[in-house]
């Protein structure tokens, strides 16, 4: 494997997201990068790291970013085929002004403006209504228009239209929401086989409609992410950082201030704790095929075998780094996984291997993000000090 730096880039502060426009390799916008700095501005960047647009953001800062399912404002077609329609390619972002904003990542121009209120807006996660129409037309109907940003702000969560509406405003939580993740309808809904397929101990419905995830301190709410209906709640004496569901919808896994970290599989009414960590955990990624979960909050990398029982009472296959944990991610479709430390120093591991180490790099500060292109050819790095860097594995 050939691994090496393809271009790099400079923003004005701590690079505070980063993520690849989801658009089918191919496409004229394929291999869009943005990348978010917590001063406020954000940059888009072709394939070679040329400039694209430089948008304003958010004042006082922006929080967060998210593309909407590949990258369209997607609805189905007026015939109701299931074909999917209506660019332009969609950013959303949040920002410490209360505001969502929505982009035209193609001319750059504010497509539309949701304002939440006096709280930061600190997360964003899309649901995949309506970009999975293509894979499953028989479920058109169902699934119909297009699909739903979830924004929290304080205790506020709100599903808002891609034009800046409100679809649904959910009942405040009790304390501010710390994380979003959804479940996609791709992980929850084979793309073919009978009516039903198993998942650990239960039969999930293969037309399941996809899950959001919103934590607070004492527990976890989820939601279906279509209907907006509250189907469980999960109860944690403490604050969770971090939120994450694997690929293929079993379990829900928090980040926790106890230096812990918790799994559910809501389908299966099964939990599980591993604690014993060094630091309160804010690093979570799973595998492609939901078999592998790295996490952080310490200087080694733990990475927990989530087949069948799960992994308590595991013994976790440990990657050494040489300082704290800042940033863990695996690969979208393949067993890659880049982790990065406190001093500076990113590695990229083979997990599953004989000989696990594929390649280090040292940084002259740490990594705060990174992401994977769609196609996992190229793996994108921002650092606390404001640099982007951007990896070509071949």
């Amino acid at each position: 494997m050939h691994f090496a730096k393809h271009w790099a880039a400079t923003l004005d502060d701590y690079v505070i997201d980063l993520a690849w426009l989801p658009a089918p390799a191919g496409e004229p916008d394929s291999q869009r990068l943005a990348a978010a700095s917590a001063a406020g501005g954000i940059t888009l960047y072709d394939a070679t790291g040329a400039i694209v647009h430089q948008l304003p953001g958010h004042d006082n800062g922006t929080n967060g970013l998210a593309w909407a399912p590949v990258g369209r404002e997607q609805a189905p077609a007026p015939e109701g085929t299931g074909k999917l329609a209506g660019p332009p390619n969609i950013l959303a972002t949040g920002g410490q002004d209360g505001r969502v904003r929505f982009w035209n990542a193609t001319t750059g121009a504010l497509h539309a403006e949701a304002v939440l209120g006096d709280d930061w807006v600190e997360h964003l996660a899309w649901s995949a209504v309506g970009s999975e129409l293509a894979r499953a037309p028989d479920r058109a109907s169902k699934l119909a228009g297009p699909p739903h940003l979830f924004a929290a702000a304080g205790k506020k969560l709100r599903a808002l239209r891609p034009d800046g509406s409100v679809a649904h405003a959910f009942k405040d939580a009790p304390k501010t929401i710390t994380a979003l993740s959804v479940a996609q309808l791709s992980a929850l809904l084979p793309g073919d086989g009978p009516g039903e397929h198993q998942a650990g101990s239960s039969r999930l419905r293969c037309d399941a409609q996809p899950l959001l995830a919103a934590a607070h301190f004492g527990g976890v709410c989820v939601w279906n992410a279509t209907t907006f209906a509250l189907e469980k709640e999960f109860f944690y004496g403490n604050t969770i950082h971090a939120l994450a569901w694997s690929p293929d919808g079993r379990w829900l896994v928090a980040g926790c201030q106890d230096n812990a970290v918790h799994l559910w599989a809501p389908a299966e009414d099964l939990e599980l704790h591993m604690s014993g960590y060094e630091t309160k955990l804010k690093e979570l990624s799973f595998s492609h095929d939901s078999k592998w979960l790295a996490t952080g909050g310490g200087k080694d990398v733990c990475v927990w075998d989530c087949a069948g029982a799960g992994p308590e009472g595991r013994e976790p296959l440990p990657l050494p780094q040489t300082a704290r944990t800042t940033a863990v991610a695996f690969q979208n479709r393949h067993g890659l996984l880049a982790t990065g430390d406190a001093g500076g120093a990113f590695t990229l591991w083979s997990p599953t291997r004989k000989n696990q180490l594929v390649a280090g790099v040292k940084m002259p500060a740490a990594a705060t993000k990174f992401a994977w292109s769609p196609d996992d050819s190229l793996l994108a790095v921002g650092t606390e000090k404001g640099a982007v860097y951007v990896f070509k594995a071949d």
